[in-house]
């Protein structure tokens, strides 16, 4: 195989794939070269093709020669050594790359690789003189790996194609007036200029008042999303409306875009548990096969009459050919890259093929409630103080909230929306119950109805029957009052649960919210499970107590708060991942948007990946035992074996690509 494979191998000493690999290891994940197909390349995949084509070409003549009949007589000057120097043309414009990696791979004392196998079963047709089964094999041979080069650059280029879409050139407002530069020559702090049409090429912070964006590229949405001034916008967002203007706030490198990209790109180096075993099968595969070759040409001479060593030794090559394991080795990793692929489309990130196979076997999915099945989007409802000028409860508790980038936290403040808020001091978070400071001289709490418990504080009891959200605050050691706040189901979060429950799984919903709170979304939602008033350290204990009892476990929640669920869980889920980085580094798998109903898909995309893989090696192993048995008869000659070898990888990698046709 060409390099492109290569980039993609993350086991350097598994050989038995990385032979095929033999051209360098040059990355392609440059985040400079946005071009996908340039006249270059198409110049170079041309060269490729030519040794094939010229080969092809000798090959026919070379048959065309041999079956010649004139009226007088055959062509007798093509014989001998004429004969033997016309294939040679062919075979080594063909065959040397295969044989100078089978040299280099004695070298380094490794005999059992399919380079090896190519070698021998073509000089061995060569020294029986069977010459343009020799050259028909290595052609055909090389012809597969073409094949197979070309499925895997597509694969990698519908993956390019869809993330790295950032344009080469970028308007700059420097000295009042629109400069043209590329994206990497901007500096945080500038604003650049989208027109309508346009794709943004960095993050940034929108300084227009409203502008809409096309996010499908990052978010698999096609839906527009309205942004407004202050907001956050990112590269890869594609400007719908009117000349926007835009504060880039990182590095064209430092992108959002730029790390998913990496981020994908990288994917197929945490192998699945199928890739793995079918590398340590092909390794362990092909000495047997290289040995019972030379039984079948040796041990016959022991009980056979009629032995003739010619005819023994056709028969080895024969299983030599269709025993070589390509189909296996190339068509599984392209499955598993495909499946990424296709998640990718639809906006999901797996940062390895290993977590589409754990998907396949999730049987429960763990959620968080806020931000998750929830929009996470509050609005204080009701505002109550207790022995205190309402204004000053909500000086207090903003003051305080101000330091906290919790959602409930936000919407305190946005209710508030006062310039002049007395400076916190002192501020501390208290974990899974909220915040703690001094405000002019006053020692304020405010968080939950735990945090009061916790300080020992008497509140009203009755308050524990609201069914809202609610935020305490408690002023030098005395009950101040308490805002309720309401929160919204997303609108296909009840579609995400009855899709899991379709496929047999079981959900649980875990918050640090109240048990009134967390009831009611789980009875709207008809959740399975739902578990309130949950400190961080109580989340892992649920989802260890799941564990224990021999569930697999999908946990869906930020991935930055939850992150010791996250790593506990077999599969960690971080919705809304472009919102944070730590997200993307803390989750294995990344739902970029916000909606439930992408965990079920991550979840199908597991299942069709793997479903597809196991078709291919369904396939390659009954086509190969067929023809190795009547190979080994004398039933099948060399270009039935190439037939079938080349065959059985084409339509095994054609089964693989079909993945990312597939729409869900």
């Amino acid at each position: 195989m060409q390099e492109t494979i290569k980039n993609d191998a993350e086991d350097q000493n598994q050989k038995a794939v990385d032979q095929k690999h033999d051209h360098g290891s040059g990355s392609e994940s440059d985040h400079d070269h946005d071009a996908v197909d340039t006249e270059e390349e198409k110049a170079d995949g041309f060269k490729k093709y030519l040794p094939a084509i010229i080969s092809f070409v000798l090959l026919i003549g070379g048959i065309i020669a041999d079956n010649q009949v004139t009226k007088f007589q055959r062509l007798e000057f093509f014989q001998g050594y004429v004969r033997l120097a016309y294939y040679l043309i062919p075979y080594l414009l063909i065959g040397w790359p295969v044989l100078k990696k089978a040299y280099r791979s004695i070298l380094r004392r490794d005999f059992f690789n399919e380079f090896m196998l190519m070698s021998i079963a073509t000089l061995g047709a060569f020294y029986i003189k069977e010459y343009p089964e020799g050259v028909a094999v290595m052609l055909f041979y090389q012809i597969g790996e073409l094949f197979q080069d070309a499925a895997v650059q597509r694969a990698k280029r519908s993956i390019k194609a869809l993330l790295d879409i950032r344009p080469d050139e970028v308007n700059v407002l420097r000295n009042g007036k629109a400069e043209k530069v590329h994206p990497t020559k901007v500096a945080i702090g500038e604003t650049i200029q989208i027109k309508s049409g346009e794709k943004i090429a960095l993050d940034g912070e929108l300084l227009s008042e409203k502008a809409s964006f096309n996010t499908a590229a990052l978010t698999g949405e096609s839906k527009p999303d309205n942004k407004y001034k202050g907001e956050p916008v990112l590269a890869g967002m594609i400007n719908l409306d009117t000349v926007s203007e835009v504060k880039v706030t990182a590095l064209f490198k430092d992108s959002k875009l730029s790390k998913i990209l990496e981020l994908v790109q990288d994917a197929t180096a945490k192998k699945a548990k199928t890739q793995l075993f079918i590398s340590r099968f092909a390794r362990r595969y092909t000495p047997v096969m290289v040995f019972l070759a030379i039984a079948i040409t040796v041990v016959p001479s022991f009980f056979v009459d009629n032995y003739v060593f010619n005819d023994w030794l056709y028969r080895a090559l024969v299983f030599l050919v269709i025993s070589c394991p390509c189909a296996l080795v190339v068509s599984i990793p392209l499955g598993y890259f495909g499946g990424i692929g296709l998640a990718s489309r639809n906006g999901i990130l797996f940062k390895g093929s290993n977590y589409l196979d754990v998907m396949t076997g999730i049987d429960t999915v763990v959620m968080d409630k806020t931000g998750t099945l929830t929009k996470g989007v509050f609005k204080v409802q009701q505002v109550e103080p207790s022995n205190i000028e309402k204004d000053s409860l909500l000086k207090y508790t903003a003051a305080l909230e101000t330091h906290s980038t919790h959602p409930i936290a936000k919407a305190v403040v946005a209710y508030v929306a006062l310039k002049d808020l007395p400076n916190a001091e002192n501020v501390e978070e208290i974990a899974g119950y909220g915040l703690k400071g001094t405000v002019e001289g006053k020692q304020i709490l405010v968080g939950n109805l735990k945090l009061l418990s916790k300080f020992n504080i008497a509140f009203d009891e009755q308050i524990k029957n609201i069914t809202d959200t609610i935020v305490v605050t408690a002023i030098d050691g005395k009950y101040a009052g308490y805002l309720t706040i309401a929160d919204e189901i997303k609108e296909d979060a009840l579609e995400a649960i009855k899709a899991l429950h379709g496929l047999g799984i079981k959900t649980v919903m875990l918050s640090g919210d109240k048990q009134a709170v967390v009831d009611a979304v789980a009875k709207t939602l008809g959740i399975d499970a739902a578990y309130g008033d949950l400190l961080p350290e109580g989340k892992v204990e649920k989802v260890q107590a799941l564990k224990n009892e021999g569930k697999k476990i999908a946990f869906v929640g930020d991935g930055v708060n939850d992150a010791p669920v996250v790593a506990l869980a077999d599969a960690g889920i971080a919705m809304g991942g472009l919102g944070s980085d730590a997200t993307i580094e803390t989750a294995d798998i990344v739902i970029q948007n916000d909606q439930p109903y992408k965990i079920f898909s991550a979840i199908k995309i597991g299942k069709l990946t793997k479903r597809i893989v196991w078709q291919n090696i369904s396939l390659a192993f009954a086509v190969k035992v067929i023809v190795l048995i009547l190979g080994a008869g004398g039933l099948a000659t060399l270009w039935e074996a190439v037939f079938a070898d080349v065959g059985v990888a084409l339509l095994a990698i054609l089964n693989a690509v079909r993945i990312q046709k597939i729409k869900l």
